[in-house]
């Protein structure tokens, strides 16, 4: 997954909503979120067939989970594990806090760099996981994601460097918020959509990336909204988009 976008809203009743689009080898098979795993049954998740773990997922107790790769880490190698493993830990946990605080203790040398949500109707982090970067190649750092919209990548979060925070960033920050109790995802999911980039940053600048010579694109998009913890009549919603959001339609998961 590439891009994942956030808004906290601590004190409104859909306190975290959640966009996600997923950039990966079109040939690397998936399944779409399900309850794929039997020794997990309360988590929901998407499933990568290749190695056995997901991108992003949701438990029953609230807890959203992603994982993202680092610049220039792209894909397994040899003498790692999967990082596909994280947010199924993760989701082992009842609220973001204590995952968190497990994942915090990773031995980082066993996987490639990484970038990581966790988030729950209360709190919300993100996990860097950076290399040499930043000076251990070891450390998992816990880092809070603030109240409004932000945007993760390959780099750190809301970086102004990256040229798809650069541009979309602002947009996302501007765009109408979308509403779980009507279903208007109108604007989030124009943007989603959006290939809008500089040329001189290539494909890779937009929010939806088609790359037919390189056989690397958008695989799939999700829109998660979480509701405040003691609403009644509320669930979360996960929107899901089996293929680009530009094409494809999105579709309940719950």
């Amino acid at each position: 997954m590439c891009t994942v976008v956030v808004l906290r809203r601590p004190d409104h009743e859909w306190p975290l909503i959640l966009a996600a689009n997923r950039d990966e080898a079109l040939d690397r098979p998936w399944q779409p979120p399900a309850r794929h795993w039997p020794d997990r049954p309360e988590v929901t998740a998407g499933l990568d067939e290749l190695a056995g773990g997901t991108w992003l997922g949701v438990n029953d107790h609230g807890v959203v989970a992603g994982i993202l790769n680092r610049h220039g880490s792209l894909g397994p190698a040899e003498g790692y594990r999967s990082r596909g493993e994280l947010p199924l830990e993760a989701l082992d946990h009842a609220d973001a806090s204590s995952a968190a605080e497990a994942l915090s203790h990773l031995d980082g040398d066993a996987y490639r760099t990484f970038n990581m949500v966790v988030a729950d109707n209360e709190d919300a982090y993100w996990l860097r996981h950076a290399g040499a970067a930043h000076g251990s190649s070891r450390g998992v750092e816990v880092l809070p994601i603030p109240a409004g919209v932000s945007m993760i990548t390959s780099e750190d979060l809301n970086d102004p460097s990256f040229p798809r925070v650069h541009t979309y960033l602002p947009r996302f920050r501007k765009a109408k918020v979308p509403d779980p109790e009507t279903g208007d995802w109108e604007e989030w999911h124009r943007l989603l959509a959006s290939r809008l980039h500089d040329p001189e940053d290539g494909p890779g600048g937009a929010m939806t990336i088609v790359n037919e010579f390189r056989d690397f694109g958008t695989v799939s998009s999700s829109l998660i909204a979480l509701p405040f913890r003691d609403a009644e009549n509320r669930r979360p919603i996960w929107l899901f988009a089996a293929g680009g959001p530009d094409k494809a339609e999105f579709l309940p998961i719950f």
